[in-house]
């Protein structure tokens, strides 16, 4: 077969017709696309119940059990249907004989409510429900409730022992060879969350209290309220912390305070004595062993000890499992800053002596620890 060789001209020719082609067919679709269609009813309105449904997470109705619960004023509750759906919920596991973590993470939390004001129990929700359902009856969780002087919105529940037990497994609270079923043992930390749009997060009861408001209040609720805007020129220069000022924060600030404007609008002088010149009114080696063993100081009935736990509601100061160092780094800290706020009056200097004039010097007017 004899092949005719094309030309530029006539190759130029051939793109031209397939160039056209392909507009004249992309012309007739634009054609089809603008023709008149019939207008699609309205979709209905979403409601907020809808939206959840629609919005449905792993972590729904199929998920959580719903466990009938009782409240400290004996009201009976369903866990998904009446304390957790479509709600923003603090969850934690106690048990009112706790001597250590319990008293902590219920006074942590009650700072968290005095962070968040009157939106816990509209758009917040708190939880603590117990792990000995034998001993915490609703009367008991009332009384405890009230030590600690709760705010309304948040609700002290027990129920039977193995469907408690269950819940704390579905809300990853529960950790085989720790949570053996002996009161004692149970796993520290609470859980936080939003069931509607399904984000949860564990949380350690030692948490700053507003970091745990700001969750609470803001990204759980999908920022819902504006952040306030603040130029960073303002921050303020952050200082690392001593190992003493670590330990007080993080274990010791939940129930004391640092002087008259430590702790404002959160409570804090209400749980337990401030501790702003505890160094200078207590023996320091009885003040190192309270540290690290109240529990086995008040069964001693030690008097002090027992003073003030008659003086703050019978709460019991938790035994944290902290050594001697430990316990001496506190006190250092707390002799710091007992100085920074009231400086010992400085001795007169050498060869400056009037011996005629023998002028005393007052102290500084340190409040007494009560």
């Amino acid at each position: 077969m004899n092949m005719k060789m094309h030309s530029p001209r006539s190759r130029a020719l051939g793109m031209h017709l397939v160039l056209m082609s392909v507009t004249g067919l992309l012309a007739s679709q634009l054609l089809v696309a603008s023709q008149p269609l019939s207008t699609p009813a309205p979709a209905p309105a979403s409601t907020p119940e809808s939206a959840v449904v629609e919005a449905a997470t792993p972590w729904g109705g199929n998920y959580f059990p719903n466990t009938l619960l009782t409240d400290q004023d004996g009201q009976q509750l369903r866990f998904f249907d009446d304390m957790i759906k479509g709600k923003v919920v603090v969850i934690n596991f106690i048990f009112t004989s706790c001597s250590d973590s319990c008293p902590l993470e219920t006074a942590r939390l009650r700072q968290v409510q005095k962070l968040l004001g009157d939106r816990v129990g509209k758009d917040i929700f708190f939880y603590s429900i117990s792990i000995d359902p034998l001993s915490d009856t609703p009367e008991v969780l009332k009384a405890y409730a009230q030590r600690f002087q709760v705010g309304p919105g948040w609700k002290f529940l027990t129920g039977e022992f193995a469907d408690v037990t269950e819940l704390r497994k579905k809300l990853g609270l529960f950790i085989e060879g720790i949570d053996n079923g002996r009161n004692k043992d149970h796993n520290l930390s609470l859980i936080i969350g939003n069931q509607a749009t399904g984000r949860w997060m564990k949380s350690s009861p030692f948490e700053n209290p507003w970091i745990l408001a700001d969750q609470l209040a803001n990204s759980l609720q999908n920022w819902k309220q504006p952040s306030v805007e603040e130029s960073y020129a303002n921050a303020p220069q952050i200082r690392p912390p001593s190992t003493g000022e670590e330990l007080f924060r993080t274990r010791c600030a939940s129930c004391h305070s640092l002087g008259p404007l430590d702790g404002q609008g959160i409570g804090l002088h209400s749980i337990g004595p401030d501790l702003i010149g505890v160094t200078r009114q207590r023996d320091p080696a009885w003040l190192n062993r309270w540290i690290r063993e109240p529990d086995r100081m008040l069964a001693e009935k030690d008097p002090i000890a027992m003073e003030l736990f008659e003086r703050y509601n019978k709460i019991a100061m938790p035994n944290l499992r902290m050594d001697e160092r430990s316990a001496q780094s506190i006190i250092d800290f707390l002799q710091e800053e007992t100085d920074r706020q009231h400086p010992p009056a400085a001795p007169l200097a050498s060869g400056n002596e009037e011996p005629e004039h023998h002028h005393s010097v007052a102290q500084p007017d340190i409040p007494k620890v009560q």
